[in-house]
This record gives structure tokens, sequence and C-alpha cells, in this order.
């Protein structure tokens, strides 16, 4: 069955490649007309309309240029991201637009998407064109086979197909139309089995103008590191608020009232015992509430079973005190770093939360797997989906959680079910 299946998909490579690759190739057509309508703004500079029509024209290539990495990295095999620098924040009036306007400008990416769409109509026509071309050419060789060398040939004209002349002198016994066919079906089938590896090798040169340097992606990567730097420490002081104040709401206020009981115990004691006994058995009862609230913090800063046991068995246990069924198949040969562990741990809580809040799901699955250098955990529900960062759902949160340490998140909820959420987490097992 798994053979049949890659046959089925080598064919239908084979047999799609040609036409993607031949569909990408013709957005030079607007490419062309962006550069020259470009080339015309450019001379209206000194009346200073072209400054007005520069950041707008820029701004479409860029988005006709991610056109292109779209269909590159979903039919390649090349996957291509964008390269763009942070522009700055929008302002308004004539300095926004010129401060834009330099952003784009002093941003190489920007001018090698220019250089893409000068040169992808010849090298296109030559990679992921060429396979679609040859194959409308060989429909045409069989165009001419079946009666449109008679056309030619009656009206007086003369044509080449190949290296096959036809009309003039042309062979009345039919070996134009032999040879057309022949050579028309050479050129159909070349074309389907060089399209997959020409469209490839097309992706291959996309990346080398369309995907970041290593400069544009070292700032990338320091801009990330900045951004969630600053979650990190955004995050880590709402964390301490957060103990601060249910130290001060909770276990301290029931110290505080422990010690005044004890005091007046004290009093008590010997003009009524009674009351002392009362307000002993109260004492004692809220010693018994302040250490349950302070084992139930500790257990909200790091869970002792986390401590103890690891991320595998914490998550299980985690499962078994949901109000709903939850299957979980984990397999890690070792530990995460404690911080990627407790990353990990506490997004998983704060998505089955959701699911048992908000999903209204029967079941969950957790699947938790470390494989190449990376924690995959993946929670699905047979809720009725429609789950986003943007509904307040906390997802928002989890993002800036796992962003700290490289991490990412995947969502898929559509209407109805079911939502699959997937967390990666760059990390070795010790």
């Amino acid at each position: 069955m798994d053979g049949e299946l890659m046959r089925g998909t080598r064919w239908a490579q084979w047999a799609m490649a040609p036409w993607r690759g031949l569909w990408t190739w013709l957005l030079w057509v607007p490419g062309i007309a962006l550069l020259v309508v470009l080339n015309s703004a450019l001379s209206l500079i000194p009346v200073g309309v072209g400054l007005l029509l520069m950041t707008p024209l820029l701004a479409m290539a860029r988005s006709l240029t991610d056109v292109y990495r779209r269909e590159i990295n979903k039919w390649t095999d090349t996957r291509i991201e964008r390269p763009y620098l942070p522009e700055p924040e929008p302002e308004p009036g004539v300095m926004g637009q010129l401060r834009r306007l330099w952003a784009l400008v002093s941003d190489p990416a920007t001018w090698r998407d220019l250089l893409w769409l000068a040169a992808d109509p010849l090298v296109g026509a030559f990679t992921a064109a060429l396979p679609g071309l040859l194959i409308l050419y060989g429909v045409w060789g069989w165009m001419l086979a079946g009666g449109m060398a008679d056309v030619i040939a009656v009206h007086g004209g003369e044509d080449w197909y190949g290296f096959v002349h036809i009309g003039g002198s042309r062979a009345v016994d039919g070996s134009v139309e032999v040879a057309t066919a022949v050579l028309g079906t050479v050129f159909i089938v070349v074309g389907f089995l060089t399209g997959p590896k020409l469209l490839n090798v097309y992706g291959r040169w996309g990346r080398v103008l369309l995907g970041p340097t290593e400069a544009s992606r070292l700032k990338l990567r320091v801009r990330h590191l900045t951004e969630t730097r600053s979650d990190a420490v955004d995050t880590s002081a709402a964390e301490l608020r957060r103990i601060e104040r249910d130290l001060h709401d909770g276990a301290q206020a029931r110290l505080v009232a422990m010690g005044m009981s004890l005091g007046a115990i004290e009093h008590l004691l010997d003009k009524d015992p009674e009351k002392a006994r009362v307000l002993l058995a109260e004492a004692r009862e809220s010693s018994a509430t302040a250490l349950r609230e302070l084992r139930d913090l500790v257990r909200g800063i790091h869970p002792p079973v986390l401590a103890d046991r690891g991320l595998a068995d914490a998550v299980r246990a985690l499962a078994l005190d949901l109000p709903l069924k939850v299957e979980t198949d984990i397999e890690l040969a070792g530990r995460p770093e404690p911080p990627v562990e407790s990353a990990a741990y506490f997004a998983v809580s704060e998505i089955l939360a959701n699911a048992v809040k908000h999903s209204g799901a029967r079941q969950v699955w957790v699947d938790m797997r470390h494989d190449g250098g990376m924690l995959r955990v993946t929670i699905t529900d047979d809720g009725r989906g429609g789950a986003s960062p943007e509904n307040g759902s906390g997802l928002r949160g989890i993002e800036r959680r796992l962003g700290t340490f490289d991490g990412v998140l995947a969502l898929s909820s559509p209407v109805g079910g079911p939502t699959i959420v997937t967390m990666e987490l760059p990390c070795t097992l010790t």
C-alpha cells in the first residue's frame, strides 16, 4: 500500500510539475510591468512625485516576490524565508513616508527582489517553464501530424518543427506526419520527466536571491532574541508579582491571623479554656489551609513531580487530573534541560486547561517525541474547534514562553474541530 502511494505521488509530481513551473514563471508578466512603472517613478523623483510612488511600488515588489516564495515553498523541495529587515513603526505625514522609503531602499533584500524580477523571465524560461514549454511544443507536433502540416503546405507556407521541414518539398508519403508525431512525443515525455527536477533547480535559484543572506539572517536573529528576551523579562516580572500577590493574600494573611489567634489563646488559656480550645482548632485549620496554599504555590512555580520524575511522568500526572479522557503517547530517552522542561510542561498544562474550558471535547490525545534535537509535542482534541491566538485563550502567552527558547507553536483548529496544537522546542536530552 505504501509503495502504491509513493508511486502515485511520484506520478502526480511528474504530471503537475511542468504546469506549476509554467504558472510560476508567468509571474514575470506583472513583475516586468512593475519594473517599468518603477523606472518611470525614478524619473519623476526630481519633481517630487517619484518619492511618493516609490514606497508603494517597492511594497508591491515585496508582495509579488512573496507570491514567488509561497509557490516555491509549496511546489519544490526548497524553503525560502522572508529576508526583510524590520521596518520602522508607521508614522503619519511626509516624514513618516520618507523614513519608510529609506528603510526599504537601505534593505539589501529590496534590491535582490528587483534583480529577481528582472532576471526571472530568462532564468525561469530555462528552468521552471522549460518542461511546460516542451510539452506545449510537443502538442503542436501532434497537431502538425494531425493535419496542420497539410494546411501549411496547401497554403504554400514553410516551417520547421525541430529538424523536420514542413511545406515546400514535403514528401507525400506521410513521413512528415510520422516525424512530427514522434518528435512531439519525445518533447512531451522529456517535458514530463524533467518537470520536477527543473522545478527544484528553479527553487534553488529562488533561494539565492529571494532568501535571507547571512547578514540579514543574523540581524533578524538579533531582533528575535531581543524580543524574546524582553518577553522573558516581562514574563518573569509578572510571575514574581503573581507569587508576591498570592503570598500576601493567601498564606501570609493566614499566618498573621494564626499568630493573632495564638496570642488570644495565650490570654484565654487560664480564664476560658473552652474558648481557647475553639481558637486553637481554628488556628490548626488555618495552618493546614496555609500549608495547602503554599504547596499549590510551589506547584505553580515548579511542580514537585516535574522536579522529581521528569517531563514525561509530570505530563502523565497532569492528564490523570483532568475531568476528561486523555491518552498520552510519550517517548523520551532522557530529560530536557530544566528551563526547557518547565516551559514545555506549563505550555502543555495551559493547552490542556484550554481544552477543558473552551473546546467541549470528550477526549484529548497527547503525543510527545524527541527527534533530531527537537522536542515535539502534539495535542489533539475532538472539540468544536475555532480556537485562535486572537481570542484570548492564552496561546499568545504560550508562544512567548516557547519563543524564549527558540520554540514555535502551530495551531490548526477549523470550526467543527478537531483542534491540533503542535509545539517544537530545540533541546538535548540528558
